[in-house]
């Protein structure tokens, strides 16, 4: 009967310390915000490339807990502020940080 409690708490204590390391700190995601991370940027990259103005191979797009970086080179000013709107109105975009240059 000991062995059988020992075994059990082993067991529990195993899945409490798996569950701890997935979990997100200040610099680190946890594992459902790199997947939500992910498809956002997956959701930004393809509007980006909807839009007929805006070259998308220029454009770099990072998310890290749901705010998304816009970096690269692009022709106009115009060009910048357009990128960052699209990328506002995607679902799950909390905040856009641009780092956008232009050519």
């Amino acid at each position: 009967m000991k062995i059988a409690q020992r075994i059990i708490t082993l067991i529990l204590s195993a899945s409490l310390l798996a569950i701890a390391g997935c979990a997100a700190t200040p610099t680190r995601e946890g594992t459902g915000e790199y997947i939500d991370d992910s498809v956002i940027t997956t959701k930004v990259k393809a509007e980006i490339l909807n839009e007929p103005t805006l070259k998308s191979a220029e454009i770099n797009v990072e998310t890290f807990k749901g705010t998304v970086q816009l970096s690269g080179f692009v022709t106009s000013s115009a060009n910048i502020e357009k990128a960052v709107s699209i990328t506002r109105n995607v679902k799950g975009v909390r905040a856009v940080k641009n780092d956008m240059r232009l050519k």
